[in-house]
């Protein structure tokens, strides 16, 4: 089973930045990654005009665009999809991040800035670490905002468990 860490934090926190950082951190290690982001309103992917946009107008439920180097799929739903179900397409990976899913009841890491003006979401029991420019929680492990490393260390021995597989 692929870990899924869910990055949250309010709006202007920090958190997609700080993501982009740990990401980056990570995949020097070698650890492979992919991150489902939250949405709270429709969106839109396609491209008005192009084929696969025209399929989907002609009615398709789902379209998949694939080429030598990626492969993207648009599939209309009902309702929002559970966070398990759309972590269940994603495969060849070590670790899935989401950013968002504040609600689910998966692992997460809280982003917060003083700077953004906005209260800190509170310790919740699945709350793994904190990332900030200040101390929130005492019982939680607190990482600086610019020290990525330091928390892609600590999730390759506590969630990767790289360390006890590297030296077995």
């Amino acid at each position: 089973m692929i870990p899924v860490i869910s990055v949250v934090g309010r709006s202007n926190s920090g958190k997609t930045t700080y993501l982009e950082k740990l990401i980056t951190e990570l995949k020097c290690h070698g650890v492979r990654v992919a991150v489902i982001k939250h949405h709270h309103c429709d969106f839109d992917m396609d491209k008005p005009g192009k084929d696969t946009w025209r399929h989907a107008q002609a009615g398709a439920e789902t379209v998949c665009l694939v080429s030598p180097h990626k492969v993207a799929m648009i599939k209309k739903t009902d309702q929002e999809l559970p966070l398990d179900q759309v972590a269940g397409y994603i495969d060849n990976v070590d670790i899935i991040f989401t950013e968002g899913y504040k609600q689910e009841s998966k692992p997460k890491i809280e982003v917060y800035r003083q700077a953004s003006g906005n209260e800190p979401l509170g310790v919740k029991p699945e709350l793994l670490a904190v990332v900030s420019d200040t101390m929130l929680y005492e019982d939680v492990p607190h990482f600086r905002l610019d020290d990525p490393a330091a928390m892609a260390g600590f999730l390759e021995i506590n969630v990767l468990n790289w360390k006890q597989q590297r030296n077995d």
